[in-house]
Formats: structure tokens, C-alpha cells, sequence
């Protein structure tokens, strides 16, 4: 089927969803044992073949970049969708970094031998297929990828219609990289048709998916966990916190705020609120609004904030939930570390938030209290990111309790199964 397929009917939708999952369904029992020297050569092959396929990419990049004003894209999502040399060459940098990684399939887990004599392994296995859902977000193509076959899963990638051309100029060099070093050709496979009815197809097929891991706007996320018959790994939005203790140091505060805010914008793990104690709020926040202000940052702010933000505007109740993606931040004034805590865990999407402290004790109680995947102290909450936390690209980042949580690198796209050996033991 093309990319550029004709309207199909639900039927043939249907009979394409369940194909393809059948095509990766197989792939997954030959990758579940591939040797891990055949999935390292085909991520380094892979990789070269994106740098020497820069023009190919630009030029199917150009494509989307065009139709994205008739979609309705922001600037944050187009500057997510847009491609250039140098991107392209992180991506590639990327497939690299992960096949210096461990192959966490065979690992063992836990041993040990019975009363009786029977041992008793317990080791690391593939999921089987990945169904990935995910938005405008090209270089997400390479990444899901590459660490789904590297820990032995095969994928069915359904990347947004901003993306299509983008993405399938990615996935072409990665399939032909896979026929040359013997990974199974359907270990990889695009969804052809942007119809939005094939999300659905799919999410029915929990006979031969295993997890559907959806990475997009939260519309998209709550479709999935609606309509999903198997597991999913998922986070709602991110709106994550900086706190500003009354021990912090000004300086560090207003770089760390600035950083999390404005370094990139439309990331799930930009900083879009912030909360400053009231004893050290006088001096810091109007440093702090001042730095904001050189982005252009729009400030809402509550009745504590507002006297001490030049520009700001009144915050309704609203913004403290909002994940903004763009120019703006919420700021509150807070009496306490207990109130940071319970604001955060209130208003906050469990995904990662921040203190700026030189006070140990604040330190281990806000990262005790506040009940997301990822805690910093005293640095920006964009370091919450597979590769900076050295897990290789992510699928996402969790902000669920089960099966995963925080960035989804390889061990987290594995489960375990318990390997027994006995000697003609029977159970009497």
C-alpha cells in the first residue's frame, strides 16, 4: 500500500491493520533471538545511511513543512517537524549511541536453586510488538526504531499526516539498511494510510500487539487509552514545575527557570509553572520575571506574584494545570515547601518537577513528596530525556506507574520470564 493511498473502505482497513500486525508479529519471534552484533549493524548502517541521505530527507522534509500551515501547526509544532543537516545528524548520532548500549535481552534478572536441586533463572525478554502512535515528530521515527529492535521488539510506527513524507523517507533507508544486515524486513513498517480509522483497526488487535505507547497531544493520548484492548504505556501532558525555596541561590534559580522555560518550548518537559517561596519571592521574582521577559514569555501570575512581575497578568484557576508548549508560564507565590508539595501534586501531570535549594532537608523532603517520574534538584526540568539520563533514545516519557515510568529507553520496552532447569524433578 502507498503512503499516498486512496481512500480505502473499512473493510480494507481492516484487513491492512490486521496484516501488518501478522508481518510484525513474525518479525518479533526472529528479533526475539537475533544476535545482538546484527542489531548493532543494522543501527550503525542505519545511521549512515541518514547522514548520506540528508537531500532525500530535506527534500521529503520540504513536503510536510509546506502543508504544515494548512493543518493548523503552531510554530513550536513546526519547529518540531522541521528537518535540516544538522538534526538529521543528532538522529544519526542517536542509532549510534544505542548500539554502544547493553542488549537487555537474555539479561538475567535474579537465580537462584531450591531446597531440591531446581534452578530457577529469572531473565530479561523482548514485549513482542510495539504499536506507536505518535504526532509530527520525524526524528521520533528513527528513535522509536531503533531502540524497539535493539531490545527485540518489533514496531508498527503511525506518525502523524504532518509528517508522512518525513517519516517515510526515514523508515525506506531504515528497512533497506535491515534487508543488507539481516534484521526481518517487517521489524519496521509505517502505516501507509493516515486514515484515523486504522488507530482504531489497530488498537483492536490485542492478539498480536502488546502495547500501544501513544507520544502526542493529550487528545490523541486519551483516544488510545479509551479504545486500547492491550497495555498502554502513556502521559497525559507535561506540566512540569520549577520550585524556588527560600534558601535558593537567586542567580542559579533565574538560569535553571530560564533554561526550563525557554530553551525549547514545545517539549513535554519544558517547565510551564513556577512557584517561588514568599520569603525570598521580593528579590528574586522581578530578576526572574526580567529574564522571562527577554523571551517574550507571557507571565500569569496570582495576587502574590502580581505586585512584584512587571507585565504580568491575572492567572485564572485554569492555568495551573495548563501545559502551555509555547510563551507562557504560571507563577504562584507559596508560604512553604509543603505548599510547593501540595500545589505540584494538585495541579502538576506526575511528570517531572523541580526544586532550587541549598537546604538538604528541603531537598529530600520535596523529592520524597512530589509524586512524579522524574525529581531534579537544582537543575532544569529538561534533563528529564532518555539520552541524557544515558538510556539511549526514548519512545517517551511515562508518567504511569506500571509497567514503565519516567523515559522509556530499551529495559523498559522488556519484561521477564522465569526459566527452569530440573533434573526429572516431579512435584509430589
Amino acid at each position: 500500500m502507498s503512503t499516498a493511498a486512496a481512500s480505502l473502505s473499512a473493510t480494507e482497513i481492516a484487513d491492512y491493520c490486521r496484516q501488518t500486525a501478522a508481518d510484525a508479529r513474525q518479525a518479533s519471534t526472529e528479533l526475539r533471538v537475533l544476535d545482538t552484533a546484527v542489531k548493532n549493524r543494522w543501527l550503525m548502517e542505519s545511521a549512515d545511511a541518514l547522514v548520506d541521505s540528508v537531500e532525500t530527507i530535506v527534500a521529503a522534509n520540504a513536503l510536510d513543512l509546506e502543508a504544515a500551515p494548512g493543518y493548523g501547526l503552531t510554530e513550536a509544532a513546526i519547529d518540531r517537524l522541521r528537518l535540516d543537516g544538522q538534526r538529521i545528524g543528532g538522529i544519526a548520532q542517536a542509532l549510534r549511541e544505542i548500539a554502544m548500549l547493553g542488549d537487555p535481552v537474555g539479561e538475567i534478572l535474579d537465580g537462584f536453586t531450591r531446597p531440591g536441586g531446581l534452578q530457577i533463572v529469572k531473565k530479561r525478554v523482548p514485549l513482542g510488538v510495539v504499536f506507536f502512535i505518535y504526532e509530527s515528530r520525524p526524528n521520533v521515527t528513527a528513535d522509536a526504531s531503533a531502540i524497539c529492535v535493539k531490545s527485540g521488539n518489533a514496531v508498527i510506527l503511525r506518525g502523524g499526516k504532518e509528517a508522512i513524507h518525513s517519516s517515510q523517507a526515514i523508515v525506506d533507508l531504515l528497512c533497506a539498511a535491515a534487508k543488507n544486515c539481516g534484521v526481518p524486513e517487517k521489524a519496521v513498517q509505517l502505516v501507509a494510510t493516515t486514515d484515523r480509522a486504522a488507530v482504531g483497526e489497530f488498537l483492536k488487535l490485542n492478539d498480536l500487539i502488546d502495547v500501544a505507547i501513544p507520544r502526542g497531544g493529550e487528545g490523541l493520548i486519551r483516544r488510545v487509552s479509551a479504545e486500547a484492548t492491550m497495555p498502554v504505556i502513556k502521559h497525559f501532558d507535561g506540566n512540569c514545575h520549577v520550585y524556588v525555596d527560600e534558601s535558593a541561590e537567586i542567580e542559579m534559580a533565574v538560569k535553571i527557570i530560564e533554561n526550563a522555560k525557554c530553551q525549547r518550548m514545545g517539549v513535554c518537559n519544558a517547565c510551564e509553572s513556577l512557584l517561588i517561596h514568599s520569603a525570598i519571592a521580593e528579590k528574586a521574582l522581578p530578576a526572574i520575571a526580567q529574564r522571562l521577559q527577554k523571551h517574550q514569555i507571557v507571565m500569569h501570575v496570582d495576587d502574590r506574584a502580581a505586585p512584584l512581575v512587571s507585565g504580568g497578568v491575572p492567572a485564572t484557576q485554569d492555568d495551573w494545570g495548563r501545559e502551555y508548549l509555547g510563551p507562557e508560564i504560571s507563577i504562584a507565590v507559596v508560604d512553604s515547601i509543603d505548599q510547593a508539595i501540595e500545589h505540584i501534586n494538585q495541579y502538576g501531570s506526575h511528570h517531572t518537577d523541580a526544586i532550587v535549594t541549598s537546604n538538604l532537608r528541603a531537598a529530600e523532603s520535596f523529592t520524597a513528596g512530589v509524586d512524579s517520574s522524574a525529581v531534579m534538584v537544582n537543575a532544569s526540568t529538561r534533563f528529564n530525556d532518555g539520552g541524557v539520563f544515558g538510556l539511549g533514545a526514548e519512545i517517551g516519557i511515562s508518567t504511569d506507574k506500571f509497567h514503565a515510568r519516567g523515559p522509556c529507553g530499551l529495559r523498559e520496552l522488556t519484561t521477564y520470564k522465569y526459566v527452569v532447569r530440573g533434573d526429572g524433578h516431579i512435584r509430589e
